[in-house]
């Protein structure tokens, strides 16, 4: 006899360093989500309606709704992730600040322009514009819930679309609060709807045949998983899947201002952070210098739950397995922990950890660990750094510490990535006009910037016959005498030879 087993019909968002339950929330079933994806079709059509001047004026109203709810946001941030509330209010700043770009550049980059015809068609009139794809789904990460996705829903609603949001299960209350501000603002249709729930919310999701594109970020083998279900009915999508970023430490650095920087890349948000610093490469003429700066650092640095914590908890439980396996397999491959070591993961938290002689092939190296870990390398020179910074399958971002602006700027473009940042970290992700994103298996696509409105809107090409040409080669009609003199133009035109 088989005993049916029923499905929860809530689920509690919990604080991961107290272990409290934070709220409960529904679970949204296939039913569930076909009829949020239905509403969002309707108001699609009233959102592009209005045109890109209104929309501008109702995006910017709920940018100042999110500003005037800023702490609030903060605090629900604070309380499902664990991360310090200061971190919490900065990240939420950065969504407020890429709303406000999406919101005011819209028109500018997706509205109608003419596009010169060529001498072949000079009598045609063109003109190109981006259009809205319709109900864009978005499915948002934990580590950064407001800040990430805000990518994805800002940018895909100036472009005119309708959004449905599933946020991560360990911080569902982050996407409500945010349909609710929404909401107050834009009344009159249901533009941006959340479900909330787990695996199986966000299937129904991917594999809605009325959503006309996705935007993901998670872990790769997820993002396999979400391509699949696009696949059923060929929706595209955008998807950001991590990556195992670096920084570069050339021999002319300023080795504090690198170390500064480098350890809060590595270790802010408890290592949580996809464009984190988790390889430092350091030119061998400073690499004990830099060391002794960077463990200096990090030895003071304490994980907690209350203001003077430098960083949070882990946020997803399992994720300390990864962690704890990735120090261990570091160590055994002939690694050296000079900060912390197997002993730093005391659950929820993880103190910091700095690695030292890992071997290229071990885990802590070849593999996103996603903690407050950090591996350094000694290397001859910037061409070997680079070198082995490319040795990875992830291609997401990196940072370049140098003195030397020409030599600084040739590493960062030969970095097989989608953002490197010189003298700093992770600068681009807060600089709305710039794209974001990755490639390999840090995924593809862009949010962000023109590349990132562009990314939720079709191009469509139009074109006008202002008056006949005396010779029409796309006619039944054509003689050879006029081809011949339209082979002797085309001649004319693009048969030289070039030195």
């Amino acid at each position: 006899m088989t005993v049916a087993t029923e499905r929860p019909t809530r689920f509690a968002s919990l604080n991961p360093a107290t272990g409290e339950v934070v709220a409960e929330h529904p679970v949204h079933d296939a039913e569930a989500v076909a009829a949020a994806v239905a509403r969002a079709r309707e108001a699609a059509r009233w959102w592009r309606g209005l045109g890109a001047k209104e929309r501008r004026l109702r995006l910017l109203n709920v940018k100042g709704s999110l500003t005037r709810n800023l702490n609030r946001m903060a605090e629900t941030i604070h309380q499902e992730t664990g991360k310090p509330l200061a971190d919490a209010q900065l990240e939420t700043i950065l969504a407020i600040t890429h709303l406000d770009w999406a919101a005011r550049n819209a028109a500018k980059v997706l509205g109608r322009r003419s596009v010169y015809p060529g001498l072949m068609a000079l009598n045609q009139k063109c003109e190109l514009e981006y259009q809205p794809l319709g109900v864009v789904g978005v499915i948002g990460p934990w580590n950064y819930p407001i800040f990430t996705p805000m990518g994805s829903i800002a940018y895909a609603l100036a472009a005119g679309n309708a959004v449905v949001f599933k946020p991560s299960e360990f911080t569902p209350g982050v996407g409500v609060l945010l349909a609710e501000i929404i909401d107050a603002v834009v009344p009159e249709h249901p533009v941006f709807q959340v479900v909330t729930g787990l695996g199986e919310t966000g299937a129904a999701l991917a594999s809605s045949p009325d959503v006309d594109k996705i935007a993901f970020t998670g872990s790769g083998p997820t993002a396999k998983r979400v391509m699949a279900a696009c696949a059923q009915n060929l929706t595209p999508l955008v998807a950001e899947c991590g990556g195992k970023d670096v920084a570069i430490i050339d021999s002319d650095a300023d080795l504090e201002a690198a170390a500064d920087a480098a350890l809060w890349g590595a270790m802010a948000n408890a290592g949580q952070t996809c464009i984190g610093v988790e390889r430092i490469y350091v030119v061998e003429d400073v690499y004990d210098a830099f060391l002794a700066t960077l463990t200096a650092r990090a030895e003071k640095l304490r994980p907690g739950f209350d203001r003077e914590a430098a960083y949070g908890p882990i946020t997803m439980p399992k994720q300390l397995d990864i962690i704890e396996r990735h120090i261990a397999d570091a160590l055994e491959h002939g690694g050296r922990a000079v900060v912390g070591g197997p002993e730093s993961v005391r659950k929820p938290y993880v103190e910091p950890v700095v690695l030292v002689d890992v071997p290229e092939t071990s885990a802590a190296v070849c593999e996103e660990t996603f903690g407050p870990t950090i591996t350094v390398h000694r290397v001859r020179d910037m061409d070997e750094a680079v070198e082995k910074t490319n040795a990875t399958t992830y291609g997401l971002a990196g940072a370049v510490f140098s003195g030397d602006k020409a030599r600084a700027l040739d590493a960062a473009r030969r970095i097989r990535s989608g953002m490197t940042s010189i003298n700093a970290f992770g600068i681009f992700a807060s600089v709305a006009a710039l794209p974001f994103g990755g490639v390999g298996e840090s995924g593809f696509g862009r949010i962000h910037g023109a590349d990132g409105l562009r990314e939720f809107a079709r191009a469509k090409a139009v074109t006008r016959q202002r008056f006949a040409l005396p010779m029409n080669p796309s006619s039944f009609g054509r003689t050879e005498k006029e081809m011949a003199r339209i082979v002797q133009l085309v001649n004319m035109l693009h048969g030289r030879r070039y030195k």
